[in-house]
């Protein structure tokens, strides 16, 4: 991550900006409907993450409880976190096979809106 204006700039180094997010995570974010913290209290790395998301209301994941995985590579946050989704569920998105989230794809943020009409399937 860089920080500047200008012509300057300062990189945030990885584990500030995990060690951030972290923070955000565990305190809930916006409505308290995602959270997310470390898989493994002693990775000193930061690289394996657990998250939670309870389906958005007015919409078809309304009341459900999705549980994920995600890895934060080294070359975090230039590169995404791979996700993979524990609990099952039908998105284009998601491979139904290892509930891996597409690479490349940053459709998450679909999953949230109350307008998605993909039918879940429940575990």
């Amino acid at each position: 991550m860089t920080i500047g204006s200008g012509g300057s700039s300062v990189v945030v180094p990885r584990n500030f900006r995990l060690l951030e997010e972290l923070e955000r995570g565990e305190k809930g974010i916006g409505d308290g409907t995602v959270s997310y913290g470390m898989d493994d209290g002693d990775d000193i790395y930061m690289r394996s993450w657990t998250g939670t998301i309870i389906g958005p209301h007015n919409s078809v994941h309304e009341g459900r409880i999705y549980q994920l995985k995600l890895f934060c590579d080294k070359d975090y946050p230039e590169k995404p976190p791979s996700v993979r989704f524990h609990s099952r569920v039908n998105m284009t998105c998601v491979n139904h096979d290892t509930g891996v989230l597409g690479s490349g794809r940053t459709t998450l943020i679909e999953f949230a809106k109350p307008s998605n009409n993909q039918s879940p399937q429940r575990t």
